[in-house]
């Protein structure tokens, strides 16, 4: 009878040792991305996306040339700001009043739109998993607020157009330039940064050097907005 005791109480001292490892393990790399958010601040580091870093480990490669924020041009920063993100300057990592919307769709069992802010999608590229997942829109959540509060707004589009993906194997604005209209990010007409911008959505099925009537359609209006930036970009000067 003793012996019975002595072996399950061995069996649960193993269990409750592996459950403080799982613990552990969950707040270490929960700490992770809190901690990677202070060294990504310095302009002269480069961090890479989850996807770069997937690319470098399956030995498939990729393109990616990091640029400065002021060297990018104006035209593709505009057009990227008001593409994905219109209020970009003013919410706190999250759009709080776009995020209610999708939440009651979701609630209504309708079809919703993606409704990351670009804080959001840089938050996805640096730390977590891409797909549609609500256990990864919320964990973004958070982590884009705390990214808001830590990284200045520029920094953060900064970081965001050097490592979106533009292409299977290119990321971020100056690869992406040089691929599909083969000119430097700084030399973009109004409506190739337009093209490029509407193409972040669907990077690997939409073809800005190669436009349909749709993408058209969508890069004209976002050619418009852009012009008229001017009211919502002052985070980024």
């Amino acid at each position: 009878m003793r012996r019975k005791r002595w072996k399950g109480g061995r069996q649960r001292s193993r269990l409750s040792v592996w459950l403080r490892r799982v613990v552990l393990f969950v707040v270490v790399l929960g700490l992770l991305p809190a901690l990677l958010t202070f060294a990504y601040l310095p302009p002269a580091v480069h961090p890479l996306s989850t996807l770069m870093i997937k690319d470098i480990v399956t030995l498939q490669g990729y393109d990616r040339r990091w640029t400065p924020i002021d060297e990018i041009g104006d035209r593709l920063v505009h057009s990227v700001m008001m593409s994905e993100d219109g209020q970009f300057c003013s919410h706190d990592g999250v759009d709080l009043a776009e995020f209610k919307v999708l939440l009651e769709e979701t609630l209504a069992g309708e079809t919703t739109r993606g409704g990351s802010t670009i804080t959001m999608q840089t938050v996805k590229n640096l730390y977590l998993w891409h797909g549609r997942s609500y256990l990864r829109k919320a964990i973004e959540l958070p982590y884009s607020i705390y990214l808001d509060i830590v990284m200045p707004k520029r920094r953060i589009m900064e970081i965001y157009l050097n490592i979106a993906e533009w292409g299977p194997g290119i990321y971020g604005a100056e690869a992406a330039a040089q691929y599909h209209f083969g000119k430097s990010s700084s030399e973009l007409t109004s409506r190739q940064a337009a093209l490029l911008a509407v193409t972040l959505p669907s990077p690997l099925t939409r073809t800005p050097g190669k436009p349909g009537a749709g993408l058209e359609r969508l890069a004209r209006t976002i050619e418009r907005r852009a012009g008229h930036a001017g009211g919502y970009n002052q985070c980024l000067r």
